[in-house]
């Protein structure tokens, strides 16, 4: 059998949905914000594998890293612009410094008793 092309569309919504693990709403709302682009044939949207991919990544920036379908944008456009896979997002590698709580005896002593005045 020969193996597909990651490019060759196949998946209809439903599918690439259950594949993905969201609602074929989810896959519509991406195409209108211009993050996904599959192929029509007949009206009918097929989603190849490196769709499949894609969607897995924007998915992941959202819940994961907490960026909205703009920021998504952005960052998938720099991937385009520099032709380059971003896989090191989900590469568990050296993370940002996570923020420092204030130190509890400091904060106690700069607030005042009483109602605030």
């Amino acid at each position: 059998m020969k193996e597909r092309e990651p490019d060759t569309p196949v998946y209809v919504i439903s599918v690439a949905a259950d594949l993905i693990g969201c609602h074929p709403r989810t896959l519509r709302i991406y195409e209108e914000r211009g993050l996904l682009s599959p192929v029509r044939r007949h009206r009918i949207r097929l989603y190849s594998e490196r769709d499949i991919q894609r969607v897995r990544l924007i998915r992941y920036l959202t819940e994961e890293r907490g960026l909205n379908l703009a920021g998504v944008g952005l960052i998938l456009e720099i991937q385009e612009h520099y032709h380059e896979e971003l896989t090191w997002v989900f590469e568990g590698g050296e993370a940002a410094p996570e923020p420092q709580q204030p130190n509890p005896t400091k904060a106690n002593q700069n607030k005042k008793g009483g109602r605030g005045r």
